[in-house]
């Protein structure tokens, strides 16, 4: 899964919002406002009270941001979200904006006066983001201005922030202690001559501290902040309460303070302060009065790296979810084709399935149930508005997958609703033929997800086919579903290393008529070594995803004898996996799905 497509059913957001921005900008002296998706975390979802960009213009994707001026305003989107932003926001105030096609500094040096005054909040805004602006400017062509934010002054029923509490993470299921974690980490910014390092992202601190949270949808992590000093002590900044529960657990050498005292505490750090600029709030800069270190976020690397404890439940949870999707798949078989069922139905009976377990916690984002040319809108997801009917003779593209205490699961299946539409198997074929390909790679230590992005599409390319996102993400250990940073697209960058849990998910769309994608879960691991190979280390992909790909929609034709042998083994090993975990028809039908091509 990668950040989805969400067609709103809220109203279009009118004027008087806008107005009373306007009137607060001209009050304050702005010639424009920034208002980005982000909040001070820079994470992919938000907690209601800082949804202001959708609060502002309606427009509710994971990615976007709105530049509001006395006489116009744009809102700025990707790709994903062309058609989600124009049903979302009221196009006679605000003007869907190209991005990145059209930057940010462009957009404004055309729209503005010279040395106009450009307000932006600080805490919303990383430091690369406000280096990258004032380079734009460095002429005097435009003014930017921290300040306190506008739109909070103007939001006055603003939601207020969660105010759960905090879990503790067991070790056993961590695989290692906070302790040791700390120490680790506290000794590479000794190595490295610095005192401390600042952290913003929820997900770091949640590693890092052996903690989760409830803060944010469909990801368990905790809204805080956190400093870790180079003896291995920490202080955690969060609202008052929400740390009480794990006192013992964080134990002496980790202090919970009063988020109100956090920008104090920046102001008092001294010595070298290690600060990740890609995703630090530019207003930590406008706050250390000691030295800053501008370096990767130190937890990334490690956090990527699961242990064997983190890998060993991501296998128990992946076999869960693999019998609940098994239950899924065997009750839409002899549902679907008799009529009745809508995408929300499927929806709803996945769920329903994967909560059967007992286990489940959560989703891990909102499933994707796009049936027909749905199916083609790569960020489809469906609501009472767009629900549309799973009809026979149709492809059903379903994304999907859940949260469970010791791992986080990830799966695309796509399914022909009776008799599969012609030219539908051709394109299922060279999209498993890809994931083949990226299952069975073996790859020099060093490589990245960059380097072996092509073999996915390969089959798709000799075709004249291609898909518009990545082949991959990573996925974190009972934590986000999308973490970095790791990945499989031509911008990944970062080499691979054991450990590392990512997608493997091509796929080829034709609108108007069916979407396919076909996702398993791999993790990195030393490969073994073939007799006569050289003596350089090799790194293969373990597949943690075991649920049957569909018969229906495969032309064995197509496929090379390696090809089909790896299918028939991973079905092999699924039913070996999977039998014991189910039963009756749920069973029945996954002997008839992983029988031999």
């Amino acid at each position: 899964m990668f950040q989805t497509f969400e067609v709103s059913s809220q109203p279009k957001q009118g004027p008087p919002r806008l107005k009373a921005l306007r009137a607060v900008m001209a009050q304050q002296g702005f010639a424009a406002w920034l208002t980005p998706r982000a909040d001070a975390h820079q994470g992919e979802y938000v907690a209601d009270c800082d949804a202001r960009l959708s609060w502002l213009t309606g427009f509710t994707g994971s990615a976007g941001f709105a530049v509001c001026l006395q006489d116009q305003a744009g809102v700025f989107v990707d790709g994903r979200y062309r058609v989600q932003v124009r049903s979302e926001v009221d196009t006679d105030v605000f003007t869907p904006v190209d991005w990145p096609e059209t930057s940010l500094s462009d957009w404004l040096i055309g729209a503005l006066p010279e040395g106009g005054k450009v307000g932006f909040d600080p805490w919303l805004h990383t430091i690369t983001q406000m280096q990258e602006l004032r380079k734009a400017f460095a002429n005097g062509a435009l003014e930017m201005t921290a300040s306190d934010n506008l739109v909070d002054q103007i939001w006055t029923d603003r939601p207020a922030p969660p105010a759960e509490a905090f879990t503790a993470r067991p070790d056993a299921l961590a695989g290692e202690s906070h302790a040791d974690k700390r120490a680790r980490i506290a000794g590479a910014l000794r190595d490295a001559g610095q005192n401390c390092a600042v952290f913003s992202s929820p997900d770091s601190i949640a590693w890092l501290l052996n903690i989760r949270g409830s803060d944010i949808p469909f990801n368990p992590v905790p809204l805080a902040f956190a400093v870790l000093h180079d003896t291995g002590a920490v202080e955690l900044f969060c609202l008052p309460g929400k740390a009480s529960a794990i006192a013992a657990h964080l134990g002496p050498e980790v202090t919970a303070h009063d988020l109100a005292g956090f920008a104090a505490a920046l102001g008092a750090l001294t010595g070298t302060v290690r600060l990740d600029p890609a995703t630090a709030p530019e207003q930590f800069r406008l706050l250390i009065n000691a030295d800053i270190a501008e370096n990767p976020d130190p937890v990334l690397l490690p956090k990527a790296r699961k242990n064997a404890a983190e890998l060993a439940g991501m296998r128990a949870a992946h076999l869960r979810d693999g019998a609940a999707m098994t239950r899924f798949l065997a009750w839409l078989a002899e549902e679907a084709p008799k009529g009745g069922l809508t995408e929300i139905d499927v929806v709803k009976a996945l769920e329903g399935f994967r909560r059967q377990t007992n286990l489940l916690l959560d989703v891990s984002f909102e499933t994707i149930s796009g049936a027909g040319e749905h199916g083609a809108i790569v960020h489809y997801r469906v609501n009472e508005q767009t629900n549309s009917p799973v009809r026979a003779g149709e492809l059903l593209l379903v994304d999907s997958g859940g949260q469970y205490n010791d791992g986080t699961t990830d799966i695309t299946r796509t399914m022909a609703i009776g008799p599969a539409p012609q030219g539908a198997a051709q394109d299922y074929t060279r999209v498993l033929q890809g994931m083949i390909a990226i299952s069975r790679a073996r790859f020099p230590k060093g490589v990245t997800g960059g380097h072996l992005d092509a073999l996915a599409r390969f089959p798709l390319w000799c075709a004249g086919m291609d898909y518009d996102h990545g082949t991959g993400h990573g996925v974190g250990a009972y934590l986000c579903v999308h973490e970095g940073p790791q990945g499989i697209s031509r911008r990944s960058n970062v080499p691979l290393e054991p450990g590392m849990v990512l997608s493997n998910e091509p796929g080829h769309y034709r609108p108007g008529k069916w979407g396919i994608r076909i996702e398993n879960l791999i993790a990195v691991h030393i490969a073994t070594p073939i007799e006569g190979g050289d003596d350089r280390e090799m790194q293969a992909f373990e597949t943690l995803t075991w649920v049957p790909f569909e018969r229906a929609l495969i032309d064995t034709a197509l496929l090379s004898q390696p090809e089909r042998d790896w299918v028939n083994d991973y079905h092999g090993q699924t039913l070996t996996k999977i039998a014991p975990l189910v039963n009756g028809s749920a069973l029945a039908w996954l002997t008839s799905a992983c029988a031999p091509l």
